[in-house]
């Protein structure tokens, strides 16, 4: 048999989410089977799968231990906490990762990744113990590729979570990027739209001026901020929020992002010798209005940055 005391962080839930990320080895069918028989209890008596949980309760599963083997939920403590904190409080963080560093694990099964690096920062000081938490832990509410640079927001409790998704859902978080493009585009301002379809096979995108089956519209506005006559640095206001969207459609309009290997031009990014992509996800402003709750203090700030590497490289002159 094992326990678990509902804390802040696990209230709230459907007794059925709470055990399905807490004992993520048990089938759903067996967890429906064993409410049903009470083998999974609720303050010591049956409970329904609906039932939602209340910050003190005791969840009790009589069940085999095959299902509580361990997991590899405490790999982060094997990377380093090196991050750079750009904004932190008592429920967010928001960090500026660095080009090359993934957010979350992929297809190699690396462990060293952004989210990993946050929970080692935060179990250092003594914010987060995965041994006092059932079903939650620190969460990334936005994701940026492997060779894309800025800023990503981090919850550090269920509720901040729960906020936060909804305002980066609803474009109550207001993100705006900078890259290097190649050639200088015109008009040096628009707002552009195209359709998008992802190659699952391949991951990339094809881009289309007109709708096809299976597409998405993409809107993306821009504008030029700086020119040296080959190169154009560029703010990015990511109006839709599809898959390379903000490379791809660049490149559909003949003005590609410096460096990218994807969908850029080779002999160029050779030529300026940049074997990375030349986008950072520069600021986060914050427009939460009526679904802030908590997190209502952080009403119209603005967060920023460091200078990105391409700019202070190709554009130094710009401020």
């Amino acid at each position: 048999m094992r326990s678990y005391r509902i804390n802040r962080n696990d209230a709230g839930q459907r007794v059925d989410k709470f055990i399905g990320k807490a004992v993520p080895k048990l089938p759903q069918s067996l967890m429906y089977k064993y409410i049903r028989i009470k083998r999974i209890k609720l303050n010591h008596s049956r409970c329904e799968i609906s039932t939602r949980l209340q910050e003190g309760d005791i969840i009790e599963l009589y069940i085999n231990d095959e299902f509580f083997e361990a997991s590899s939920e405490n790999d982060f403590l094997l990377v380093s906490s090196k991050i750079e904190v750009v904004y932190e409080d008592d429920n967010l963080l928001i960090v500026d990762k660095p080009c090359g560093l993934v957010v979350h694990e992929g297809d190699d099964n690396t462990i060293d990744t952004l989210i990993n690096r946050i929970k080692k920062y935060l179990y250092e000081k003594g914010e987060y113990s995965p041994e006092e938490e059932a079903s939650f832990a620190p969460s990334l509410c936005n994701r940026l590729d492997r060779n894309t640079e800025g800023l990503v927001l981090c919850a550090k409790n269920a509720e901040s979570l729960r906020i936060l998704n909804l305002a980066v859902k609803e474009r109550r978080v207001k993100k705006k990027y900078l890259c290097a493009i190649i050639g200088e585009p015109m008009p040096k301002e628009a707002v552009i739209k195209a359709y998008l379809i992802k190659n699952e096979a391949d991951n990339t995108v094809r881009i289309y001026d007109k709708p096809i089956n299976n597409a998405k519209e993409i809107i993306t506005g821009y504008k030029v901020l700086s020119t040296n006559g080959d190169l154009s640095l560029c703010e990015i206001d990511l109006i839709t929020g599809r898959t390379h969207q903000i490379r791809a459609h660049m490149a559909h309009i003949g003005h590609p992002v410096l460096g990218d290997g994807k969908y850029g031009f080779g002999e160029i990014n050779r030529q300026y010798s940049v074997k990375t992509q030349a986008l950072q996800a520069h600021s986060l402003k914050f427009e939460l209005g009526d679904i802030g709750d908590k997190l209502s203090y952080l009403d119209g700030k603005e967060f920023t940055a460091k200078p990105a590497w391409f700019q202070e490289k190709f554009f130094p002159d710009y401020k």
